[in-house]
């Protein structure tokens, strides 16, 4: 007979959180400011040793910068200097003097901000208001109106309400390079510690993806003294770019008459950047204004519009709306002036072993093809979150028993406005929630941290007036 695993109770409502990083600590803590309800008991699963800092804000690498100055950084949207405030409170680790930029910006390493989430969520830690699980969720199913939640350790967890957000996988292996999977010829995840440690500095390098991730890389192999050639190659060959200069908001008002079509939104862009030159405005403060009006644009737009501007316009608006901190883009900059940084938009077509190196082709974007060797491919393509029921056991088996399904537009899970779960027949789920950016496609706009913190809110609050079941 198999021995029954334990089964942790409740001792009263309990709401389970998958995921410890940003979207699940900010719920966390919110839910457990927001509560009355002294008996509540909140649980972060999680395997890193410590919550609040996730995937992006555990690397220890100083040249792993936040993207934004540390003013739009905040844990509370109704305190937008919450971050600013507890950076000149003394209570945050030393960090180096070349953060501060002469406009009194701070662009802090990202292991800062993964403190200050930590210092905010360890009085409840204390108080045992919030418990951190150190375990991997594998498994959930729903008994008795509960849901019992395995771990990998062999625990099992009894909760009310189960919320997802645990919302970045691994990167997808581009098509091409299944030959180098599982060898170390291949950085399949580059935040991974230590993942740049076994470089040798005279490596020929192959990045792909160009965007903020590959910036990162690039980085820190200069702090590390890197002198072989590093090959940045993307399908589009753009690249984030550079923070504007300090000046006026946008006038733009995109929800007034919002375009109900992809072209009509372009349309409605390009107008407005031309009022914004005329006005001495680079186009900066319109595509803010683009962000925080995004969820009323994409409720805007039916199915297939949105399909269509994911399809079209992603890429220039992920260059513009993710943008580069000042020092990695001057990082880049100085190694692209010294040569030893190729930019490359193609993609690869072939890839075969030449001793101990690697003999890649590429078929350039503009025409023409591409041959050279490198010692090691690094993959910078980001998070592949339209396969996250297949890579992540728990959404597997919820995905299996058809309690989620991935999004009609492959950004991630099924969720209402409201962040509620979608099953797999289309219905609604009250205790099933989705945090972070897994549930962007309901709002558009669901990866930044003010974004995060205010979907973290807003099911904080739904969760704190939820009925406890019977």
């Amino acid at each position: 007979m198999t021995e029954q695993r334990p089964i942790i109770p409740s001792g009263g409502r309990h709401i389970a959180i998958v995921g410890a990083g940003l979207s699940g600590s900010a719920l966390a803590w919110h839910l457990a400011r927001l509560s009355g309800d002294k008996t509540l008991r909140i649980s972060l699963i999680d395997p890193r040793p410590e919550p609040g800092r996730g995937l992006a804000y555990s690397t220890p690498d100083p040249d792993h910068r936040l993207n934004v100055p540390h003013t739009r950084m905040t844990l509370d949207t109704s305190e937008p200097d919450h971050y600013a405030h507890w950076l000149q409170s003394g209570a945050a680790p030393a960090f180096a003097a070349d953060a501060l930029r002469p406009d009194g910006a701070i662009f802090t390493p990202r292991a800062v901000f993964g403190a200050y989430v930590l210092a905010h969520l360890q009085p409840f830690l204390d108080a045992g208001r919030i418990v951190h699980l150190q375990s991997r969720a594998v498994s959930a199913t729903r008994a008795a109106g509960l849901w019992q939640i395995g771990l990998e350790d062999g625990r099992v967890i009894r909760a009310d309400e189960l919320v997802l957000a645990a919302t970045h996988p691994g990167p997808g292996l581009p098509r091409g390079l299944e030959a180098l999977a599982g060898t170390p010829a291949l950085i399949a995840d580059p935040y991974l510690p230590a993942a740049l440690d076994g470089i040798d500095p005279e490596e020929e390098l192959l990045i792909i993806g160009s965007g903020l991730t590959g910036a990162d890389i690039v980085a820190s192999l200069m702090r590390h003294n890197h002198k072989g050639r590093i090959r940045l190659l993307s399908r589009s060959g753009r690249r984030s770019q550079p923070h504007g200069p300090v000046q006026d908001e946008s006038s733009a008002d995109f929800t007034l008459d919002p375009p109900g079509t992809a072209l009509a939104l372009l349309r409605r862009i390009r107008a407005e950047l031309a009022i914004a030159a005329e006005a001495g405005l680079t186009w900066h403060p319109v595509f803010d204004r683009l962000r925080s009006q995004g969820p009323q644009i994409w409720a805007a737009l039916p199915l297939p519009e949105r399909r269509r501007l994911l399809r079209h316009l992603r890429g220039l608006w992920d260059i513009h709306r993710f943008r580069i901190a000042p020092q990695t883009h001057a990082s880049l900059l100085a190694a692209e002036q010294s040569n030893q940084l190729i930019a490359l938009a193609g993609r690869v077509t072939g890839l075969e072993r030449d001793g101990a190196r690697l003999r890649i082709s590429l078929r350039l974007r503009r025409g023409g093809a591409l041959r050279f060797t490198a010692d090691r491919v690094i993959l910078a393509t980001g998070p592949a979150h339209g396969a996250v029921t297949a890579t992540n056991p728990l959404y597997a088996d919820l995905a299996h028993q058809g309690l989620i399904a991935t999004d009609p537009l492959g950004l991630g899970l099924s969720a209402t406005t409201e962040g509620e779960a979608i099953d797999g027949k289309g219905q609604p789920q009250s205790d099933l929630l989705i945090a972070g950016p897994l549930a962007r496609a309901a709002v558009g706009e669901l990866m930044g941290v003010p974004e995060v913190t205010a979907w973290a809110e807003r099911l904080a609050a739904k969760l704190a007036q939820a009925p406890v079941s019977a």
